[in-house]
């Protein structure tokens, strides 16, 4: 790694350091808060949300124009979803 010494303790670049960090964050963590989009895009007529995101039509259309507290606010209602998809 960048910055060892001969005998010295190794350590990571912080630009590293700092894409390490930000990937292991829950994504409404993050300043900007990143899209949940995965690029898998088929809304459900069952229920009304994308099966990549789990986002409503109204929630992708908003997201460009949102600011983080919306963001924030669409991450928790995926959490919410996610915790009520039954797994056999």
């Amino acid at each position: 790694m960048r910055g060892a010494t001969e005998g010295g303790p190794k350590r990571e670049s912080s630009a590293y350091a700092n894409l390490r960090t930000m990937t292991t964050m829950n994504p409404e963590d993050q300043c900007p808060v990143p899209s949940p989009c995965i690029s898998l895009c088929k809304m459900s007529e069952e229920t009304g949300l994308c099966e990549g995101c789990l986002r409503t039509i109204d929630e992708i259309i908003a997201w460009s124009q949102a600011d983080d507290d919306f963001k924030r606010g669409v991450w928790a209602e995926i959490r919410r979803r996610e915790a009520q998809i039954p797994f056999d």
